[in-house]
């Protein structure tokens, strides 16, 4: 009994710190502290858990505070410089230190070898629909380093890729946020945890359809 309670309590707090961002977020609390600052913390916090930064950042813009286009600027160039850095770590061929993270980071030998197999051939293809899914965002980076694959054979569509994620992004957190400026406050986090929910299980199941995409699965095996 005493768990559940706890467990309610943690709830409580945590549902609490997301409702004051929130408030803070729309009426300028945050931006107005950090000012044009914000776009560089957006690209910086983005290389960690992008979705959720770039939501947020767009949220800040559909309430005035940020512009929408340097949001998906920020985004974009955060997401696209966490790319070039693991692609320079696998061209250099520093992998030792990456070998406790395996898992987190979503390594396997195995994998990796069928990739570096197929990145001279297919470079392109495997890096946008890895770019989509993201789940092979980061052994993708690392396999194409190791082949040694020059980055403007890939980059252009890696970046075509990058914009149509990203985009879809801002536009989801900037309409949401104008939806639920426009309702009462009583069922505005009702709305607002439902959209989140919604949006977090359309990204589950949109990257996990194009992670078994069979023109992805032919890339990386031919």
């Amino acid at each position: 009994m005493k768990s559940i309670e706890d467990g309610s309590e943690t709830m409580n707090v945590m549902l609490d710190i997301v409702k004051t961002f929130w408030q803070n977020l729309q009426f300028g609390v945050v931006t107005d502290q950090v000012g044009t600052w914000s776009y560089l913390i957006i690209a910086l916090l983005v290389a960690v858990e992008g979705p959720i930064v770039t939501l947020l950042g767009a949220a800040a813009s559909a309430s005035g505070y940020l512009k929408t286009g340097l949001v998906l600027a920020a985004a974009a160039g955060g997401n696209l410089t966490a790319d070039i850095v693991w692609y320079r770590l696998g061209y250099a061929g520093k992998l030792e230190w990456l070998q406790p993270y395996q898992r987190w980071l979503g390594v396997k030998p195995c994998q990796m070898s069928k990739l570096i197999e197929g990145m001279h051939q297919h470079a392109s293809k495997i890096l946008f629909f890895a770019k989509l899914s993201s789940g092979l965002m980061i052994p993708s980076l690392l396999a194409a380093g190791i082949a040694k694959v020059p980055m403007k054979k890939w980059f252009p569509i890696l970046f075509t890729g990058e914009m149509i994620w990203t985009g879809a992004l801002v536009v989801i957190g900037y309409h949401a946020t104008m939806m639920l400026s426009t309702i009462s406050k009583g069922i505005e986090y009702i709305l607002l945890g439902s959209t989140l929910v919604f949006l977090f299980v359309m990204v589950y199941f949109i990257r996990r359809t194009l992670r078994n995409c069979a023109e992805f699965d032919e890339g990386v095996e031919e």
